[in-house]
């Protein structure tokens, strides 16, 4: 048996880093400063284009994100702070690993739950703005066209062929890896240390961000992947790790794409 301090270290909840800043302040400046003007470039190419390669495009992307993990990982190293740290504390353990995953399943099924509520509350103000009915008696709701072009934009991005498929899900385990290691494990730390422990700081900061990261899905996403933020940031502090993160991050991805693609080959997009 395990000891009772051992036990309660690995299970409550908490940052399982040490307190302070990561990397300098100018070096975080360069990322986020990278993070939006990647964001404000995607936004511009899709709403420019009609069609994409994504071959070219997973490509492109996946190089984005290991170019901002190198970046991190610099940043780190200027400190010297373990790379690995970033991950929280994992066990290696098949009782672990099987936990995280369930957690993470968990998590997950929340998640798109409170996101749905998210939209419809969200939809229910936009129509009280302008207003517009709800609904319609006999007919369909009508779709707001920013929502349409954020669906027009992301069935552009979904993999179409098997090849695709294969890239996809392996960008998809990439970003899950990269982008949580970067918000909730670089920015979250770094915005916690810069408010002197404040865990809000560190999870508000990293999901506005991380929001900000996705302009080429349109304002409506970005609002609610800042929320979307927010749960991975409290699953990580929660958990005191990363890795229940990366997995419900990377099967979100994967699943997502390959329903659109399921829909858009069955013309219900």
């Amino acid at each position: 048996m395990q000891p009772e301090e051992s036990i309660h270290s690995q299970y409550s909840p908490g940052p399982a880093f040490p307190p302070g800043p990561v990397a300098p302040v100018w070096h975080t400046v360069v990322l986020i400063a990278g993070i939006v003007l990647i964001s404000l470039a995607g936004a511009e190419q899709t709403s420019r284009q009609a069609q994409v390669n994504r071959l070219q495009t997973y490509a492109f992307t996946a190089a984005t994100e290991l170019a901002m993990l190198a970046w991190v990982w610099f940043g780190l190293r200027l400190r010297k702070i373990s790379f690995r740290s970033l991950f929280g504390s994992i066990s290696g353990t098949t009782r672990s690993i099987a936990i995280d995953i369930g957690i993470a399943l968990a998590f997950w099924l929340g998640a798109l739950f409170v996101l749905a509520n998210v939209a419809v509350y969200w939809t229910l103000a936009e129509a009280a703005i302008t207003h517009h009915p709800f609904t319609l008696p006999g007919k369909q709701i009508p779709t707001d066209p920013s929502q349409q072009k954020t669906i027009h934009t992301l069935t552009l991005l979904a993999p179409a062929s098997a090849t695709e498929i294969i890239a996809w899900i392996a960008l998809c385990i990439l970003a899950g890896i990269a982008e949580e290691l970067i918000f909730r494990g670089y920015l979250q730390r770094q915005f916690t240390g810069w408010a002197r422990g404040a865990v809000a700081a560190g999870v508000i900061g990293s999901a506005l961000f991380f929001g900000a990261a996705h302009g080429y899905q349109g304002a409506r996403s970005m609002v609610l992947l800042s929320v979307f933020g927010i749960l991975f940031s409290l699953l990580a502090v929660f958990r005191r790790s990363l890795r229940p993160g990366i997995f419900a991050h990377a099967w979100q991805d994967v699943c997502a794409g390959l329903l659109l693609s399921v829909l858009h080959s069955h013309h219900k997009l």
